[in-house]
Formats: C-alpha cells, sequence, structure tokens
C-alpha cells in the first residue's frame, strides 16, 4: 500500500566524494505529492551530482532516501525506475533509430509481465500485453503533442520534438515522479513555452516532478518550491519568491562568489 499522506521524495544527508573533491556535503530536499520542485544553482554547484544520486547513477556515501514514504536504494538506474522515479538526461539518451512510438513502448516494458519465455513463444498473454504497451506509447505521444511522428525515426525529430519524445518515454513508466535534467537547454523560445505547457499539464495531471534547470526564469515560472546548490551544499530553500529575496542567493548568481 502506497502512503498518499507522505511525501512524494525525502532525501536527507546526501554526501557523495570524488577523490579529493566533496561534491555534496549533507544535502536533502522533501517534495510534496504534486509538485514542481526546482533544483538550481551555479556551474559547479552540485545539482547535476545530487541529481544523478537520486536517480541511481552514482551512489551516496551517505544518506536516507524515502519514496512516498518507503525507504528505497537508488543503486541503480533500472531499479530506480521500477521503484517509481522516471527521468530524462541533459544530453538526449533516445534510440536514434527506432521510431518514436517503439521509443516510448521501450519505456512501456518497464512494467510489462509476459517476460522471456512469453516474449520467445508469442503467447496469447504476451500478444495482448503488446496490444497493450502500443496503445499506451500511442496515447503518450498525443499526450506530448507528437503523435504525427509515430513513426519517424527519432534522429528525424526536431529538437524540441526529440525532449518532447524523452518526456513521453519517461511518463511510460508510469512514475510516481518525473525528474527533468536541463529540459530546456538548446531550446529556442518557441519551444521553451510550449515545455512550460507541457510540464504545467503533467502536474495538473497529478504527477509529480523534480526539474534541474539553468534557465532560473523558467524554474520560478513554474516550480512550487525550489533549492538552490552553491559548492555542494543547500544555501536556500523555500518559494520561487522567497528565494529570489535571498541575499545568498543573489550574492552566489550575481555577486562575490566567483562563478
Amino acid at each position: 500500500m502506497t502512503n498518499t499522506q507522505a511525501p512524494a521524495l525525502k532525501v536527507a544527508g546526501i554526501s557523495k566524494r570524488f577523490g579529493g573533491l566533496q561534491a555534496l556535503s549533507d544535502v536533502g530536499l522533501t517534495i510534496e505529492r504534486g509538485q514542481v520542485y526546482g533544483l538550481i544553482g551555479p556551474n559547479g554547484a552540485g545539482k547535476t551530482t545530487f541529481f544523478n544520486v537520486i536517480t541511481g547513477l552514482y551512489t551516496p556515501d551517505s544518506g536516507s532516501f524515502e519514496l512516498a514514504g518507503k525507504p528505497y536504494e537508488p543503486k541503480a538506474v533500472h531499479l530506480v525506475a521500477k521503484a517509481g522515479i522516471a527521468r530524462t538526461f541533459q544530453n538526449i539518451r533516445l534510440f536514434s533509430d527506432m521510431t518514436a512510438l517503439e521509443n516510448v513502448m521501450v519505456g512501456r516494458h518497464v512494467r510489462s509481465h509476459s517476460g522471456l519465455l512469453g516474449a520467445i513463444f508469442r503467447t496469447p498473454g504476451f500478444k495482448a500485453e503488446e496490444r497493450a504497451i502500443t496503445e499506451r506509447a500511442r496515447e503518450l505521444l498525443v499526450y506530448v503533442g507528437i503523435e504525427r511522428y509515430a513513426d519517424y525515426k527519432a534522429r528525424t525529430l526536431s529538437y524540441g520534438d526529440q525532449r518532447r519524445l524523452e518526456i513521453a518515454r519517461a511518463l511510460a513508466t508510469d512514475p510516481q515522479l518525473i525528474a527533468l535534467d536541463e529540459p530546456a537547454a538548446g531550446m529556442n523560445a518557441t519551444e521553451k513555452v510550449q515545455l512550460r505547457e507541457l510540464i504545467d499539464r503533467i502536474r495538473k495531471d497529478n504527477r509529480t516532478i523534480l526539474l534541474i534547470e539553468h534557465d532560473v526564469k523558467l524554474v520560478m515560472g513554474l516550480c512550487d518550491r525550489v533549492t538552490v546548490l552553491d559548492y555542494g551544499k543547500r544555501l536556500a530553500e523555500g518559494s520561487p519568491a522567497e528565494v529570489q529575496k535571498d541575499e545568498k542567493v543573489i550574492e552566489a548568481y550575481l555577486g562575490t562568489g566567483g562563478h
């Protein structure tokens, strides 16, 4: 049973060292269900390291993790996906020679049940599940607005549409939390508006979103709560309005922090 009162994600005391570099020191955050939660900071602040720890790419030296009130260990990306966290990457990682539809179906297979024998022998259960996976993948292409490209190879899509495809593939895993790594990177102004509308739509459908983003304006306009990291430590946390007025945050971005 999922604890509906518990936060979507709670991490505490996360530290991570790479050789002589202390990348993270005692960092934590709590994301309530249905929130869009922003993670920002100057270059080298530790955002990506923290994100990669949460999503299983890096193993932390210390810390605790709870997803919907249940402890979980982010030891590997596929285990994190099964636990209920899906992510996108700063550098798009699609299967470039697969169609858009096939890319989303790959994400959906995380939730499949037929197994290898069903696939080999093409059992009735396997065939029914494949039909359901295909149907759900098409629904998600409609949802993100690129259904007309279902049969196009992923590499032929525009940059903005590839980003949408990556989000559709992440949603295909039925995540409790979707983690977006710099989704607006490289987008033009029109694509950013469309991205904002899509993230808003995902939130309204009662999903929880963790967003790392360099575009501070996008973060402040979208997010319910924001954590600011600097030099691997939590500098500030609060509503966008609170964070924007924080003297330490202003200094880290604009002042004497040497960034």
